[in-house]
């Protein structure tokens, strides 16, 4: 992930037309372990998105709204290791933003795994790393509900590269992704993970033990390929339909309409907020 974003993540679209369509069961039948109350229908989007590390401001968000390249945006809603004070993330933001079309994308940038090179403000280890995926998950929850994001909504967890070939890390690092996701769907909201294709989310997508994984995968693959498709490294099967996205370039300037954003551009085909 870009080093702004310590804390997160990336993504432009993998289509040049956008739209959304809500899916009355799309992406349930790929997350196992759910005691589903009933789950409201989910609000999927397919274009081009964009993450900033920070919000950005209600003028930028019309100005780049008229000029209609990006109809959706990442934010990142909580978690010690979220990297970009946000001012502007407010309720009022997410239900204006929302009302001029965007389509929002929740990030936690929860604990990161021990053998993670980088320096964060938490790590989990292999003890407690059940627990700490307990206790972030209702973090994340009670962070995207106080922004109006409302049950059956999802919440992307934000985990950075690490060693997936130390066995006892990637271990530990699938107990905390499934201590997580489990905890998000006892509380109806949907679980996604955005990873590095060559590590995190490569973790996930090759486990032979499908059990709790996030049913929706965000990855991270700096190729320039507007895509979730033609790149997808892994079988082509896993998160189908409507459960992908993919972060194609990082650190993309952009001025529009006179105002200037350093983005990630993500080709986007997965679950958003539901707005209350």
């Amino acid at each position: 992930m870009p080093k702004h974003r310590l804390s997160r993540k990336n993504r432009y679209i993998a289509f040049a037309a956008t739209g959304v369509v809500v899916v009355a069961g799309a992406g349930i039948a790929a997350q196992t372990s759910m005691a589903a109350p009933a789950w409201p229908a989910q609000k999927t989007y397919t274009g081009r998105a964009f993450d900033a590390c920070t919000a950005p401001s209600l003028a930028a968000m019309k100005a780049w709204k008229q000029d209609a390249y990006y109809g959706g945006v990442a934010v990142y809603v909580g978690g010690k290791n979220r990297g970009c004070a946000q001012p502007n993330l407010t309720k009022s933001w997410v239900k204006s933003v929302d009302t001029l079309g965007w389509r929002i994308i929740p990030l936690y940038v929860g604990a990161q795994p021990p053998c993670q090179k980088s320096g964060n403000k938490e790590r989990f280890t292999a003890a407690n790393a059940a627990s700490v995926g307990v206790s972030n998950a209702n973090d994340a929850v009670a962070k995207a509900a106080a922004l109006g994001m409302e049950p059956g909504s999802p919440i992307y967890l934000n985990m950075e590269s690490y060693d997936i070939a130390d066995k006892a890390c990637n271990d530990a690092t699938l107990t905390y992704v499934r201590s997580f996701t489990r905890t998000l769907r006892a509380k109806t909201y949907r679980a996604g993970l955005y990873g590095f294709s060559t590590s995190s989310a490569k973790a996930i997508a090759t486990a032979k033990d499908r059990t709790d994984l996030p049913g929706n995968l965000w990855y991270a693959q700096w190729n320039g390929q507007e895509t979730t498709t033609k790149d997808w490294p892994w079988d082509p099967k896993l998160y189908t339909p409507h459960s992908r996205g993919h972060q194609y370039k990082a650190n993309s300037k952009e001025t529009r309409r006179g105002h200037t954003i350093n983005v990630d551009r993500n080709a986007w085909d997965a679950p958003v907020a539901i707005i209350g």
